[in-house]
């Protein structure tokens, strides 16, 4: 099928409304909410099951990793309802489990569990943005439903402290339960993004040569490797700063989650801003100029904690722009990359997927093993990756000529 053909059928797509886009968000958001809720509880559980409950982290991000490449490919088969389905049912089992564990053992399985599930949600929110709009509109979209869905990590925080007020981390996957329970319904009015005549005919085993040569794709991976890096010092964070706000500088628990909170306000009105300058920019621009602002801030962190500055407004502030930086470099590096592969966007989206929140791996087993409770491990770790993504993001695309190539071959695996 010629990318002329898929945007011709773009323009016949069922169109969504304000409830779906809400929809699409919550399910987008529903992954920063299952780590970012229990975050001020992360002390608490450490005690409580004896371990190193960074790991609950590390086994979230690993079942996350896996599950969405063989979601990806299934979506482009079958389309995108009936995974999303599958996922959310298997979430709120997940939930169950982890709020019923009593061991660091069993608690870690059952987020392996719970991302198998949760992948689904922002993969093919990402994928079904990218059945229905095209390069500049779908950074549009996904700016939006990115300023929607950062209500989660704003909420999660703030929700698991007040419910460690008056009963213990269990009942925080209990919420979880609830939540995933009524996504679950809600999922009957999502329409069907990716019909029939648009979905890959070959054998479910033909994905990995798939990934293969999505990979060989410079063009789709270089923006691709740029958030991968990026995410790697935002995991790092998310793993690092309860321990750091929390045991380092005495934040209370139930003020952590404003404290969190602050820097999902910045990735909100950078949203707000990437909707305009998609406009007047190019996505590659913006991609550059964006992991350059991030890279410098956490240098300008390290270099304070180089010098003794050991305050929680020199750890706090270049973190707030850092993370500001999200709403761009996700929106953007997202939309470049899906719109190279237009015939693949599920198995595209899980690749995306599964190296952007599978990278969260690394930073996070690293402080679980080396973390001191200061912010040395963790910045130090956000200074190397940032500086990483910042440079990839600087390398030009590759010829038009390799990239076009591969797209043939895509295309003609597809109709074959």
């Amino acid at each position: 099928m010629s990318p002329q053909a898929v945007i011709a059928q773009r323009r016949t797509a069922p169109s969504i409304g304000l409830f779906q886009v809400v929809l699409l968000a919550a399910l987008m958001g529903l992954t920063s909410l299952s780590t970012d809720v229990y975050l001020p509880a992360m002390p608490q559980m450490r005690m409580d099951l004896r371990g190193d409950v960074e790991l609950t982290i590390t086994g979230f991000l690993i079942g996350f990793a896996i599950a969405q490449l063989a979601w990806g490919p299934i979506s482009d088969r079958i389309g995108r309802r009936r995974p999303l389905l599958i996922g959310t049912a298997l979430f709120v089992l997940g939930s169950v489990m982890c709020a019923l564990s009593e061991s660091i053992t069993q608690i870690i399985l059952w987020r392996v569990v719970q991302a198998l599930g949760a992948c689904t949600g922002p993969m093919l929110a990402r994928t079904m943005v990218r059945d229905l709009y095209q390069r500049a509109d779908a950074a549009r979209m996904l700016s939006t439903l990115t300023l929607i869905m950062a209500a989660a990590p704003i909420i999660g925080p703030l929700l698991g402290g007040q419910i460690l007020r008056w009963s213990s981390w269990h009942a925080i996957f209990w919420v979880l339960t609830v939540l995933g329970a009524v996504l679950l319904v809600a999922l009957r009015w999502l329409p069907e993004t990716h019909p029939v005549e648009r979905r890959v005919q070959t054998p479910l085993t033909a994905a990995f040569k798939d990934y293969l040569m999505l990979l060989r794709n410079g063009r789709f991976i270089r923006p691709t490797l740029a958030v991968m890096f990026f995410y790697m010092a935002v995991y790092a964070f998310i793993a690092g700063s309860p321990d750091v706000y929390i045991g380092h500088f005495g934040v209370a628990s139930q003020h952590y989650g404003l404290l969190f909170g602050v820097n999902i306000v910045g990735v909100m009105l950078l949203s707000v801003v990437n909707r305009k300058l998609v406009n007047h920019f190019p996505l590659d621009v913006l991609l550059r100029a964006s992991t350059l602002v991030a890279t410098v801030s956490i240098v300008v962190a390290v270099s304070l904690m180089l010098l003794g500055v050991d305050t929680l407004i020199a750890v706090a502030l270049p973190i707030f722009v850092f993370m500001s930086m999200n709403g761009i470099v996700a929106a953007s590096a997202t939309a470049a990359a899906l719109d190279e592969v237009p015939n693949l966007a599920g198995s595209a989206s899980a690749l995306l997927g599964a190296l952007q929140y599978g990278s969260g791996i690394v930073p996070t087993a690293l402080l679980a093993w080396h973390a001191d409770g200061s912010p040395t491990a963790m910045l130090w770790i956000m200074a190397a990756t940032s500086v990483v993504s910042c440079g990839v993001a600087m390398i030009r695309p590759a010829s038009s000529s390799t990239s076009d190539a591969l797209q043939t071959s895509l295309n003609n695996r597809e109709v074959a």
